[in-house]
């Protein structure tokens, strides 16, 4: 008796799901932070296709924690609202009207729309700033800069700009061992109640640090970390790293990210990701196949 062979599509499909079962075991029970921004964010065919992701990240025993930006939406309504707004070393400057919207831009349209696509997608979300539970304690961050005709060292102030002290992890451990994705919105509070602006890599840093976080997925708008010949590194170790920092290799606006990565394996993460989200499904191909997807940094080769 013949047995008629499926098509090659769904042997393709089966083959898919027998590769990634592995990868799925090894990672059941783990929390995997999830840092979600840049211009990704703005394609709803790729927002919808990182909550279905996220959805079946949690369906298969995985406790998925979104940390999200929103720089260019933040943009888009100080605009709206005539509201100048200035950087420094690419953060910016957050005066109180300013830090009001960026509080009613991340915590509220932004989070509330990623929860809406993730229970869309069949999961169930909660969205949270830093200040909800006091879940991210803050202070507020101080730059220098060296006058280049006297110089002396000159502090910049930034206003309403925070970086963590703290994190508490009890209300994320109460929402992972439950059905529930958590969403948070990079909002930190100060101890006298202030509102403090955070860059969502900082804060997706240290959440991961602070649950000890199998890994941090960091979605950019990059394939991941290039080498002096302009090739994409798949694993990077932390101390060359920082020599490439040094020497140059890793510069601009990859070198704040890279530094997130650093400081979260320093704290207990085991790897930390720098991925294409513009790429559909980026996270599965991160997870779930041989080799990843973009470039793993840890703490050693």
């Amino acid at each position: 008796m013949s047995v008629e062979s499926p098509p090659p599509d769904i042997q393709r499909v089966a083959m898919t799901l027998i590769e990634a079962l592995p990868y799925m075991r090894r990672y059941r029970g783990a929390v995997m932070v999830v840092k979600y921004g840049g211009h990704a964010m703005g394609d709803e065919r790729v927002a919808a296709d990182f909550a279905r992701d996220v959805v079946l990240l949690k369906q298969v025993g995985i406790n998925p924690v979104v940390v999200h930006g929103g720089g260019p939406q933040i943009k888009a309504m100080l605009d709206r609202l005539q509201i100048r707004s200035s950087f420094v070393d690419g953060l910016r400057v957050t005066d109180a009207a300013t830090v009001e919207v960026v509080e009613m831009v991340l915590a509220g349209r932004i989070n509330k729309e990623i929860v809406t696509a993730i229970q869309n997608a069949g999961g169930m979300a909660v969205g949270l700033c830093g200040k909800d539970g006091r879940l991210v304690e803050a202070r507020k961050l101080t730059r220098t800069r060296r006058d280049p005709d006297s110089a002396i060292e000159q502090v910049i102030d930034l206003g309403f700009v925070g970086e963590p002290t703290r994190v508490n992890t009890h209300v994320l451990d109460v929402l992972t061992e439950s059905d529930i994705i958590p969403v948070i919105a990079p909002i930190g509070v100060g101890e006298d109640g202030q509102t403090f602006n955070i860059n969502a890599d900082t804060v997706a840093g240290a959440v991961a640090g602070a649950l000890k976080a199998r890994k941090l997925l960091m979605l950019t708008d990059v394939k991941g970390v290039l080498d002096a010949e302009k090739r994409l590194v798949p694993t990077l170790d932390a101390a060359t790293a920082r020599a490439w920092i040094r020497d140059g290799v890793i510069s601009g606006g990859m070198i704040p990210k890279v530094e997130t990565c650093l400081a979260a394996v320093e704290q207990g993460v085991e790897a930390a990701v720098i991925l294409d989200g513009r790429v559909p499904h980026a996270i599965l191909l991160e997870l779930f196949t041989e080799g990843g997807f973009g470039t793993q940094i840890v703490a050693a080769g």
